[in-house]
């Protein structure tokens, strides 16, 4: 089973979680191309990244999510693959690295394309939906994302970014993907839940 970077659930909101990200270590790589192909393209730099290609030959775990978005912002998250958007036509996408993983210990990439850093820790606005791996339906759910972080009354900083925690292979139904923003910081409320599981188990946005 696939690693998944942890998190704790500091509360639910509607439509959202409000979590706490601890800080970790990314391997990510910038691509050229539009929301839907950039999780592919860069894929296998990352993918390569893990399994040896590398300065130590070390093979890595991999931990879930893939995080995509706008190369222009950094990527503040972890483990799902991540990815953001940098100027028009350009995607950041990210792996997250085992908890283990420190800068100090993170093998250095072969391929110049590929870089390795570190994320501080994190408060994030995150919203679960299933579906397909598409540019609008991503923007549907990041509109009604950042309607509730404004309802709640928080402040997002940075851009929102895509999270994706499973392999192409399965159904497009059955997919757990993600939308998150990071939001202002403020005291931590009770109840926290570790391990990114809440009562309820929020499915907002599906």
């Amino acid at each position: 089973m696939t690693e998944q970077q942890p998190y704790l659930v500091l509360r639910t909101e509607p439509g959202f979680e409000l979590r706490r990200y601890p800080a970790h270590m990314v391997a990510e790589v910038t691509v050229s191309a539009g929301f839907d192909d950039a999780g592919n393209r860069a894929f296998r730099y990352l993918f390569g990244y893990i399994t040896g290609e590398n300065r130590s030959h070390s093979t890595l775990s991999m931990t879930s999510p893939v995080v995509q978005k706008s190369a222009s912002e950094e990527i503040a998250m972890t483990a799902p693959v991540m990815q953001s958007a940098a100027d028009a036509g350009s995607y950041t996408v990210a792996f997250v690295l085992p908890e283990m993983i420190t800068a100090d210990t993170a093998p250095e990439p072969v391929r110049p394309e590929v870089s390795v850093r570190l994320v501080p820790e994190s408060l994030s606005a995150a919203t679960k939906y299933s579906g397909r791996w598409t540019q609008s339906s991503y923007q549907k759910h990041c509109a009604d994302l950042m309607a509730g972080v404004a309802a709640a009354g928080m402040k997002p900083i940075g851009e929102p970014r895509f999270a994706r925690f499973d392999p192409p292979y399965k159904p497009w139904f059955l997919r757990r993907n993600e939308v998150l923003v990071d939001v202002a910081d403020g005291a931590v409320p009770d109840g926290a839940v570790p391990d990114g599981t809440a009562p309820g188990d929020n499915e907002a946005g599906r």
